[in-house]
């Protein structure tokens, strides 16, 4: 059982695309979609650029698709596992042969001379092709490819990916190992998908605002207050102890989480995080009581006045303040060498300002300028 070396050619009718292929998304793939409908979904995968490529140059052998085979209805077809998108591309130019491609493919066809469409006309009969023995025999292949290689897919539908092969009963350290990642992503992107699936349990979660965002989801269960507000283990090494991660007392919580986090369109609520930026610091709010309970019994609330009941902006302002300390005892170091230069004075200047406003708001400082200590 392998991926087989030798290129094969077969029609393009004999090809079919793949209702199994994680890019088209999992609401996609779980509806099992016809050929025609698979092909309507890609005509949103940006298939331009290829479809112009394929009547310019042609189909190099090295291009050529994996397929295995399956039996469709009572026949046995040939389903593409890697290559959907070139697949795809052909499909419509296929079409725009006949003036029956969407009018921007029978535009991109109808504008190149004879001599490539005759050549595209014969690629038609002969699409090049690797024949493998099953889907699995792929696997590795697509890991290193799409989740951590040069064509990769959304965050979600890498996740789904690496939940499916450890579902089928490998490891972290064997997905790892498959597809050239590092135990700890592995772990996370499972955990992860596992936790948009108990989502999907909780009627009042919309899922695909969630599946939009998947890596804002991922970011958040880094911090600490998340987790503990989920009640998730991030650190659980057998995956079989993380088919739920979120127990059976914190799903309220979840429902709250997602609907702060990802909103509901539905519903017409907005998330309260509109940058993944403050990612980091919702995990500080949700270490404070005093936030949590207010972002539970507020109808409307709001982030700015969540942060700063956890004291967020207390700690901004310090590290502000930290940071500006640093670059001044840096500047010391080294400004008696510039100190007639007009910029560095005009610098000071506004400096010494700055501190004089300090000092407004904390008086009992200026005793330090004078060289005592602080009251």
């Amino acid at each position: 059982m392998a991926v087989h070396t030798t290129i094969l050619n077969a029609p393009i009718g004999e090809l079919l695309l793949d209702p199994s292929n994680p890019r088209l998304g999992r609401q996609n793939v779980q509806k099992k979609l016809s050929q025609d409908k698979i092909l309507e979904v890609m005509q949103g995968f940006a298939l331009e650029e290829l479809g112009i490529s394929v009547l310019q140059s042609g189909f190099w052998p090295q291009e050529a698709v994996i397929a295995f085979k399956e039996k469709v209805g009572k026949l046995e077809k040939l389903v593409v596992i890697e290559g959907n998108r070139r697949l795809a591309a052909l499909k419509l130019l296929q079409f725009g042969v006949d003036g029956k491609a969407p009018d921007d493919w029978n535009a991109m066809y109808a504008e190149h001379s004879t001599k490539e469409k005759n050549a595209f006309k014969e690629l038609l009969k002969k699409v090049p092709y690797i024949l493998a023995d099953k889907r699995e025999d792929v696997q590795e292949y697509l890991g290193f490819r799409h989740v951590t290689g040069i064509k990769q897919w959304e965050p979600a539908e890498k996740a789904e990916y690496i939940a499916k092969l450890i579902d089928q009963g490998m490891s972290y350290k064997e997905v790892t190992d498959a597809i050239g990642s590092k135990v700890d992503s592995v772990r996370k992107n499972y955990i992860s998908f596992r936790i948009l699936l108990q989502m999907e349990e909780q009627s009042e979660i919309h899922v695909p605002s969630v599946e939009e965002r998947f890596s804002v989801l991922t970011l958040s269960l880094r911090t600490d207050g998340v987790q503990s507000y989920l009640g998730v283990d991030m650190t659980v090494d057998d995956p079989k102890k993380a088919q739920k991660p979120v127990p059976a007392n914190k799903l309220k919580h979840l429902v709250r989480f997602a609907t702060w986090l990802f909103g509901n369109s539905e519903k017409e609520i907005e998330p309260i995080i509109k940058d993944s930026r403050q990612v980091d610091q919702f995990g500080k709010v949700l270490e404070n009581e005093k936030a949590v309970q207010y972002l539970e019994k507020t109808t409307s609330p709001k982030f700015p006045a969540a942060y700063r009941i956890a004291g967020g902006d207390a700690a901004d302002v310090a590290e502000n303040i930290e940071q500006a300390c640093f670059q001044l005892e840096e500047a010391l170091g080294v400004i008696h060498h510039v100190k007639n230069t007009a910029r560095v004075k005009e610098a000071a200047t506004r400096l010494v300002k700055d501190v004089a406003q300090l000092l407004g708001t904390y008086p009992d400082l200026k005793t330090i300028v004078c060289g005592g200590e602080p009251k």
